[in-house]
């Protein structure tokens, strides 16, 4: 339905007429162009009509029945052959199990939705027609617009990445909106979202679910690497907001269309009372977040405009009684300070006040500011009319100061969010030199020996490939070649416990530290096989590790890689030892990797900051460190055959980084790298040597976001009559 123009045929064996309309028996029997079905009969049925539209060369279907792969395996099995009747005539289908779609643009209502949407220009896509319906009727409390509204159902077919490609075209469209249970197509999702975003912003809410399996238990990674969490990192690669609550969705669409992205994270927070500035400054602080240091010079300005009892920082509490001249004079003031990369308006009623008036007072000065603005005018009906001039003027506003830091918190992320989605790391820096072919046969020799773990020294002998500094490892099967082997390395020594099928070494008691005779070792090496044999009857023990006694590290990190099976290569870091899973102080990042989000995912975890230095312990050498990052990114890039890797602990002394054990697990591969990523690295496999025809070599390659500055300098450089060549 609608108010379009649009030519409707209803289809039913059993009505001639349906809503005063003639009634045709069979798709087949419309004598008319058709461009869209909707299906509303028991599923048992659809496809037999899919493949009846397919045959009037129907473009596309809206499913609303219900009783797909909800309702068990039989309905599972149906919607298998509604997409394969779908595909053998290119219909596209959207459901089953929906509410339906509408677009206000074209004034489309192809749902049964109890509401219409008004107009606007947010997209909002989602899963569940419940949750359409709630959104829906919220939006309309709110007055906030549409111009599509989408259910998608169960995505038997079209599903979000279709959406957001689709969408991304549509100049109706200037943000989208989604909630999401699940994803069908990461690979295909993660490259439409990474295109669409860089143009419209795109917010989702998503529902959290977990997924566990016994062999994702069997590590440190994979007993951390959580889908949801999963989820938040690939959204911040991809570009996307995400947002846990509905009233969020509508706030960051609007605000993201609306506003300029923060050069950094210093918010200034302007109010006339002091208790709203206080619970502003503690909604930033729960962010991790800080007042921006206002300089002496603004602060001196301050001084001379503002009563004695102002409060002399930031947030800045003007007073109550304050003129509105000096409330103007104070925004101005703050916004030209150079720590200010956004500003926080508060506003609460106080005695005669004119809240409006001073709103469009302050209009034209917000409207010249060249920092991101949000406004707080606090209370109901008394300044609702305040709120709404700002709207009208295309200021942010909200109805608590807490609102609207976490719409400033908001923007922060999802610029940083953009910053990331640029970064295309190379294949390789010069510097990192690496053995790819001694790392490919390490692995293919196991796979030919059927060895999904490999033991600790091969482990390391992979990472050493690859240029990730280990200590030397021996494997001794008898108490007697760990002795030899201990005299050898020299004491003290660590005997640790090599085998298979025991994946925490600590949880049999199978390590000994600091073995300083003969005895030491013999004694230990009884002990642990003993240990090993009574918490792991059935386990086949290889033997033990020898190797020489590290000094008390200053750091004991984590690095970790895990093939996910859905978002495929996942990289972490964090706290390391045998507390990892403990404090789960654990970030995560998707390779491949550079230097900016290497730095990213250890500037995630709570002991970054200890990193750069702490009391008497000396800072790390982060380039270091982040180098480390990049090498087990490019290392799970180059071999899909690697299911986990465990570096635990990663020891840091003296800024020497070592990984003193190392685990990995490896499997056939499904498809070849890069196939596995799901997110394209650069492409290597396309750069070429070449000559010219008189012998001046060249060199091509695929272009880099990096190329822009050197693309402007060669406009730049070209002559008038090139430029009019090359465009005119």
């Amino acid at each position: 339905s609608g108010k379009g123009n649009y030519d409707v045929f209803p289809v039913n064996p059993r009505h001639r007429k349906v809503f005063d309309r003639p009634c045709v028996s069979r798709v087949q029997e419309i004598e008319k162009v058709v461009d869209m079905a909707v299906i509303a009969t028991p599923i048992q049925m659809v496809p037999e009509l899919v493949a009846a539209c397919g045959e009037k060369s129907i473009a596309g279907a809206v499913v609303v029945s219900s009783g797909g792969r909800e309702s068990g395996a039989k309905g599972q099995a149906i919607e298998e052959q509604i997409l394969a009747a779908a595909q053998k005539s290119d219909l596209r289908i959207i459901g089953p199990n929906c509410l339906g779609i509408m677009n206000t643009a074209v004034s489309l209502n192809a749902s049964f939705a109890h509401l219409t949407p008004l107009p606007g220009n947010m997209a909002f896509l989602s899963q569940s027609g419940a949750v359409c319906t709630s959104v829906l009727d919220l939006a309309l409390q709110e007055n906030v617009g549409f111009s599509h509204f989408v259910s998608l159902g169960s995505m038997v077919d079209v599903d979000f990445a279709d959406m957001i490609d689709y969408l991304g075209s549509q100049r109706s469209v200037a943000s989208i909106v989604m909630y999401m249970e699940d994803i069908t197509h990461i690979r295909n999702f993660m490259s439409a979202a990474r295109a669409v975003s860089r143009i419209k912003p795109i917010i989702v809410l998503k529902s959290g679910r977990s997924r566990a399996g016994a062999k994702a238990a069997a590590s440190h990674t994979g007993a951390m690497a959580k889908e949801d969490i999963l989820y938040d990192t690939a959204f911040q690669r991809a570009g996307i907001l995400r947002v846990t609550e509905f009233e969020e969705l509508f706030d960051g669409a609007q605000f993201l269309a609306k506003q300029q992205r923060p050069k950094g994270s210093g918010l200034t927070i302007i109010t006339n009372a002091g208790g709203p500035g206080v619970m502003a400054a503690d909604a930033l602080a729960s962010y991790g977040m800080e007042p921006a240091p206002l300089s002496r010079e603004t602060l001196d300005r301050l001084n001379a405009l503002l009563p004695d009892n102002w409060s002399r920082g930031n947030p800045v509490d003007i007073l109550g009684d304050t003129p509105a001249s000096a409330y103007i004079d104070t925004v101005q003031h703050c916004a030209a300070d150079p720590e200010t990369d956004a500003l926080l308006l508060i506003c609460s009623p106080a005695g005669t006040m004119d809240t409006l008036a001073l709103a469009e007072l302050l209009i034209p000065h917000l409207q010249t500011v060249s920092c991101p603005v949000f406004t707080a005018w606090i209370g109901g009906d008394n300044v609702a009319k305040a709120r709404q001039v700002f709207n009208q003027a295309g200021i942010v506003t909200y109805d608590s100061a807490e609102r609207a830091v976490r719409a400033f918190k908001n923007l922060y992320e999802y610029g940083k969010n953009i910053e990331r989605l640029t970064q295309i790391p190379i294949r390789t820096d010069t510097k990192l030199i690496i053995h790819r072919d001694i790392a490919g046969k390490i692995i293919q020799n196991a796979m030919a020996e059927k060895d999904t773990c490999l033991l600790e020294n091969t482990a390391k002998a992979l990472l050493e490939a690859y240029g990730i500094p280990v200590n030397e490892t021996k494997i001794a099967d008898t108490r007697e070649a760990a002795l030899e082997m201990a005299i050898r390395t020299g004491f003290p020594v660590v005997l640790k416990i090599c085998s298979r099928d025991i994946p925490h070494k600590s949880d049999c008691s199978g390590v000994a530290l600091n073995l300083n005779t003969p005895e030491d070792v013999k004694t230990a090496y009884s002990q642990i096989m003993a240990n090993a044999r009574q918490h792991f009857p059935g386990a086949h023990i290889t033997g033990v590790t020898v190797q020489s006694m590290q000094d008390r590290a200053d750091f004991e990190l984590f690095i970790g890689a895990k093939k996910d099976p859905h978002f495929g290569p996942v990289i972490l870091f964090g706290m390391g030892g045998v507390l990892t899973e403990v404090f789960k102080d654990i970030s995560m990042g998707l390779p491949p990797l550079n230097r900016m989000l290497a730095a990213h995912l250890i500037g995630k975890t709570k002991i970054a900051s200890v990193l750069k230095g702490f009391r008497n312990i000396q800072p790390i050498d982060m380039a270091r460190l982040e180098e480390l990052l990049i090498r087990v990114g490019r290392l799970m890039t180059d071999f899909p055959e690697i299911e986990i890797l465990d570096i635990n602990p990663l020891m840091v002394k003296n800024g020497v980084l070592t990984a003193v054990d190392a685990r990995v697990f490896i499997a056939p591969a499904s498809v070849p790298s890069p196939m596995h990523l799901i997110i394209s690295s650069y492409p290597w496999q396309y750069e070429s040597l070449g000559e010219t025809v008189d012998g001046q070599p060249f060199f091509i390659r695929p272009i880099r976001p990096s190329d822009a500055d050197l693309l402007i300098d060669h406009f730049h450089s070209l002559s008038s009559r090139s430029k009019y060549m090359r465009f005119f």
